[in-house]
Parts: C-alpha cells; structure tokens; sequence
C-alpha cells in the first residue's frame, strides 16, 4: 500500500473515531441503568424503562412533543422557503447570485448566539408575534432556511437548463414547469435540505433557550441543561439520546439507499 493511501486511511479512520466513539459509549451506557459510567447493575433496559416510569416522565414526554413539532413545523416552511428561493437565486445574475449566496451564508458562519440574541432583540420590538411556540418556529425557521437554500443550490447547477425552456415551449406555465420538470429534478437536494433542516432544528439549545422566555416551554435540549445544571445527569438521558441517534440514523440510511437504487425504465407498450 503506498504511504499517501496508508495515511489518508489512516487519518480517515482517526476522524470517525473522534466523531463516532462519544456517541458510542452513550449507547453502551444506555444499558448500565446508572449514570456512573459503570456495570454495576449489570447489563440492563432500566434506562430504557424508566423513560415511561420516571418521575420525570411527564415533563421528557412534554419536551420530545415540543421538540417534534417545533422541528417539524420549522423544517417544512424552512423546506419551502429555502427551496423555493434557492430557484429564483438560481436566475439571478452571477454576480447577484454570489451576493445574495454571500448574505445567505451569514448566518451560518456567525456565531449562534449573535443571532439568538439578535432573534430576541426583534422579537422584543415585534410584541405583535405571540411568545411561545410562535417565537420559536419563527426563530427555527430563520436559521434553517440557509441550509436548506445550500442543499438545493448544486442540484439546480446540475439541471439541465434548457429543460426550463423546453417545458415552456411545449405550453407548460410557471406553476406547471415548477412542480413538473424543476421540482423533480432537484427532489433529492429538498429531502437533503428537508432533514438537515429537522436535525438542526432537533438539536438546537442557544436559540430556544434565548428565546422561549418565561412561557415555560422546554424542548429536549433545555429540558436536559435544567436537570443537569440541578442534579445529576439521569440515566434515562442515555437511553434517550441513544433513541434518536438509532433514528436518525435509520433515516439516513434509507434516504441514501433510495438514492443507489437503481430507477427501472418504463416498460413501453
């Protein structure tokens, strides 16, 4: 094997290490049924049953159902929004494109808690916007949307420009050649926007934790600082955070395998 290859694999195998060995010693764990770090129990599903039995198990179930529907309700208007702008900065001029690609980048290199504050600070000054469940969709939406916008863009650089006019020479209108021809061939860059959309807004704590103010609204990701910064960390978060990697996971992997999957031409009669 030669040197480049050994330490390209080598580095390669570091990386995954790094990212993947915290996550699985949270799942070894999960099977502990203590917060130790330790087998002391043996290897047990305690973690896993005292989601349902805990004395906390009305507050998680309130958090995971808060957090689910702001990440859903979030990533689908994101979905939307980031798509459908991704098309019209797609016909902009190349010098507008980069502009207008530059501005959409911000947010995401900025530091979060410049915009969790800046959120607040609007937020502030629009009384109008209910608190609550509204501010934090609201707030989801406004970081998701660039990640969306950047799934979608290098599907619309690999289309075929000319299909555009092609639709609209054969009759088609705006509405028709968008849900006919474009939508379809930059589906996969929406689903792939879609998902990260909902991890990121799955995962967020800076943004809710400015912005949820004193509704009381908590969302896994709070939920957990609150009890952690009170007591200890409680198994049941093992298992937990076990749960949605398997999730997310699985989601991944079928995504990806409807992407391989080989596409049967019609039959012709």
């Amino acid at each position: 094997m030669k040197p480049s290859k050994l330490f390209g694999n080598l580095y390669l195998a570091v990386i995954l290490t790094l990212l993947y060995l915290p996550i699985a010693v949270i799942v070894v764990y999960s099977f502990s049924g203590n917060s130790n770090f330790s087998f002391s129990q043996g290897f047990t599903l305690e973690a896993y049953r005292s989601i349902f039995t805990s004395k906390q198990t009305p507050q998680l179930l309130a958090a995971l159902k808060n957090t689910l529907i702001i990440a859903a309700v979030s990533s689908v208007f994101a979905t939307a929004l980031g798509t459908f702008s991704a098309v019209g900065i797609h016909a902009l001029s190349r010098r507008a494109k980069n502009a207008v690609m530059g501005v959409n980048q911000l947010p995401l290199i900025n530091s979060e808690i410049v915009m969790a504050v800046s959120l607040m600070i609007f937020f502030v000054n629009a009384s109008f916007i209910p608190e609550g469940m509204t501010r934090l969709i609201l707030s989801h939406i406004s970081f998701c949307t660039p990640y969306v916008v950047l799934s979608v863009m290098p599907k619309l650089v690999q289309m075929d420009p000319n299909l555009y006019e092609a639709a609209a020479d054969l009759g088609a209108n705006r509405f028709r050649t968008m849900s006919d021809v474009i939508l379809p061939c930059i589906f996969p860059g929406v689903v792939s926007g879609f998902v990260m959309a909902f991890t990121i807004s799955l995962d967020d704590f800076i943004i809710t934790q400015i912005n949820k103010g004193e509704t009381g609204i908590e969302t896994l990701s709070t939920y957990i600082y609150e009890d952690a910064r009170l007591k200890s960390l409680q198994p049941f978060w093992f298992a937990v955070f076990s749960i949605i990697f398997v999730v997310v996971l699985a989601v991944l992997l079928l995504i990806n395998l409807r992407r391989t999957k080989p596409i049967s031409s019609p039959a012709i009669h």
